[in-house]
């Protein structure tokens, strides 16, 4: 039995990954999908004061009091910074990390020095009424969507669980300073469909920061991949447990 944590993206929250846990689960593995501070059961948490360090401390916090082990980390786009990081305080404890279309830092990187064009949002977010609040990408024509997501009934869902991103968590530098995070093996899932003008992806190094062989896999459908083919992405996260 492997453990998986699945960390939702910026502006999303836990119930984002509510297709694909039961698929972990009935595989007979162990599934936690949290909402961020300032997201979904936590909304009433959002404030200018979170950033990535108070992500990051959410994951850190919940694999310490649960206890958990050989931890199979997901992270969804803005969150490949928070699993980053947190892997980076505990690595002892995960098994591996899977960047799921998700921002792949460097030490000392923010999210505007991974993906440039989220610039342009703080930018926007400094200059607001409120100064801090990031709101969600807007829909686009398909097939981008929202976050990938045409189906209206999808959308329709997706709306319900989206809330404003504090600018900090944009601004916060990654931590990557334990030599031992980078025996920890990754796998990097990219979406292939729909990106939205502007945002880039890093090209994945063919060898991984442990030595290995990188590992790169793709799924034919939009960023929001855990809503639009969560039985393929299940098949492939159950690879690795």
């Amino acid at each position: 039995m492997s453990t998986y944590l699945l960390v939702h993206g910026a502006w999303h929250s836990g119930q984002a990954w509510e297709r694909v846990v039961p698929l972990l689960a009935s595989a007979g593995h162990r599934v936690v999908a949290p909402s961020l501070t300032g997201y979904g059961d936590k909304v009433h948490l959002l404030s200018p004061e979170v950033g990535l360090d108070t992500h990051v401390d959410d994951v850190v916090r919940l694999i310490i009091e649960e206890d958990l082990t050989e931890v199979v980390l997901v992270g969804h786009s803005y969150a490949g910074l928070v699993i980053s990081s947190a892997a980076n305080q505990v690595p002892d404890r995960i098994a591996r990390l899977v960047y799921l279309d998700a921002m792949v830092p460097e030490d000392g990187e923010s999210a505007a020095d991974v993906q440039p064009v989220t610039r342009a949002l703080i930018d926007l977010a400094l200059k607001s009424d409120s100064g801090w609040r990031v709101p969600p990408l807007p829909e686009r024509p398909p097939p981008s969507g929202l976050f990938g997501v045409t189906d209206p009934a999808d959308v329709a869902w997706l709306r319900t669980m989206l809330s404003d991103q504090p600018v900090r968590c944009l601004q916060q530098p990654v931590r990557l300073d334990n030599p031992a995070v980078n025996k920890i093996p990754r796998t990097h899932i990219h979406c292939t469909v729909g990106m939205p003008e502007g945002m880039t992806r890093r090209p994945v190094p063919a060898i991984q920061p442990n030595g290995a062989p990188a590992q790169v896999w793709e799924l034919p459908t939009g960023h929001d991949c855990m809503i639009t083919m969560p039985v393929e992405l299940a098949e492939l996260l159950l690879k690795l447990g």
